[in-house]
């Protein structure tokens, strides 16, 4: 049964970021993103700044006036801070080994190696379907899972946010029956945003609720059914059962869907985000990555094993706590944002 309701709440924690902590509502978008005119690479660079001051900074001090000999010393001391990201060893790899194949035995300046390393991060991150998949017949069922406390909610509002501000309708389905909190913040979500929402009682069915997001989006000619699920660890089997019961029951409702399955992945939880995105890759059919609370982290290096162990393309990254703080991943703008600013 779809419903609009205006209560708050006073909860706090993980499950409410993103809301203002005075009313409990999404968060207002900050004046200084507004004056910037909230062009992508502003505001990844903005994103980025506490993984590009760690990396930045490392690698300037490598550098003395008059240049650095690139030897096995300096490769190797390249290689160790390049790790301190979270980007892991096989990327942080290629771009040691790209280093030493244009410049061993040379005398460089920062300048030349940040363009290399900048340029070796790009051909990584490089990614052919970024966009959101789109039904050929609406609506475009999107299934969003991830772990308690991810930015899974919120990153939920912002992307239903982004997509109406696109002129696209939706139905958003509150399917994290078992924690009212998660209800309560969808709700307020939709109706700050300005679309329908499906909510079930309290421990109900999340494949019941999902049946019903996508059969009131069906009735409705909404564009897109945004469904959110219970936060669960990897390793729990039966939870993770329970998402493939929730694709099951969608595709009965609607044959093909969920058309996209986007895994939410807090960028501060570094490697343990590899984990995460290898449990519910098997479990959920995951098609993309949303990387949430990016600009909290100095790991935003995390990105790129990720895209090197599961090739799942990262299709939006969080920025910040407003409404209009999430952006549509783009490898450019990433690589040189990541060490350039």
């Amino acid at each position: 049964m779809a419903f609009w309701r205006s209560k708050k709440t006073n909860e706090s924690g993980p499950e409410n970021e993103g809301l203002d902590p005075a009313t409990s509502e999404p968060a207002a978008e900050p004046a200084t993103d507004k004056a910037a005119g909230g062009g992508i690479f502003s505001k990844i660079t903005g994103g980025l700044q506490k993984t590009r001051r760690v990396l930045g900074t490392d690698i300037r001090d490598l550098f003395k006036s008059e240049g650095r000999l690139v030897d096995e010393e300096f490769l190797g001391e390249l290689f160790a801070r390049l790790i301190r990201t979270d980007m892991g060893t096989g990327p942080a790899n290629k771009i040691r080994e790209e280093v030493g194949r244009q410049y061993r035995g040379r005398v460089v300046h920062l300048d030349e190696v940040i363009q290399t390393i900048t340029e070796e991060i790009r051909s990584q991150l490089r990614q052919d379907h970024g966009g959101l998949a789109k039904s050929d017949s609406p609506p475009t069922v999107i299934l969003v899972v991830g772990v308690n406390g991810s930015g899974k909610t919120t990153s939920i509002g912002k992307l239903s946010h982004h997509l109406h501000a696109n002129g696209h309708s939706l139905v958003l389905g509150a399917g994290d029956t078992f924690r009212a909190a998660a209800v309560e913040q969808l709700t307020i979500w939709a109706g700050r945003i300005g679309c329908e929402i499906v909510t079930g009682k309290s421990n109900a069915d999340p494949a019941s609720v999902a049946y019903q997001t996508v059969d009131k989006a069906i009735e409705v000619g909404a564009d897109y059914a945004i469904i959110d699920t219970a936060g669960r660890l990897q390793t729990q089997s039966n939870l993770m059962q329970e998402l493939e019961k929730i694709r099951k029951v969608i595709d009965k409702r609607l044959p093909g869907s969920p058309h996209e399955v986007l895994l939410v992945l807090d960028a501060t939880a570094g490697q343990n985000a590899i984990s995460q995105a290898k449990g519910f890759s098997a479990a959920a059919g995951c098609t993309g990555i949303v990387l949430a609370k990016l600009d909290g982290s100095a790991k935003g290096g995390v990105v790129l094993p990720i895209r090197e162990q599961f090739q799942l393309p990262v299709k939006f990254v969080g920025l910040g706590e407003g409404m209009q703080d999430m952006a549509a991943f783009d490898p450019d703008s990433f690589a040189d944002a990541l060490l350039k600013g």
